[in-house]
């Protein structure tokens, strides 16, 4: 696959993350994108370590989008958990 399908990959898996395990995050659309590419590879690389399977095969494959949406929300998890005491608060 190339540049183009990963980020747009990226986008909606993280962007199905973000609506699996809603709130607040800091980052916006760009940390969204990013979690959900790095998403997309960790869930590949789990399912070839963990089970056996190529599932990172191609754009419109299941065990792509599954790959992806599972390792986004195991990254957006550890995202959460690593910036949760870290929200700028402001009193003016």
């Amino acid at each position: 696959m190339g540049i183009i399908a990963w980020i747009l990959i990226g986008l909606l898996a993280g962007l199905i993350a973000k609506a699996l395990m809603p709130g607040k995050d800091p980052g916006g659309i760009i940390i969204t994108t990013l979690i959900g590419i790095a998403g997309g590879l960790l869930g590949g690389w789990l399912g070839k370590v963990l089970f056996g399977v190529d599932s990172i095969d191609g754009f419109f494959d299941l065990s792509t989008w599954i790959a992806a949406v599972v390792g986004s929300v195991i990254l957006l998890a550890l995202y959460r958990l690593a910036t949760g005491g870290r929200h700028a608060h402001r009193h003016t």
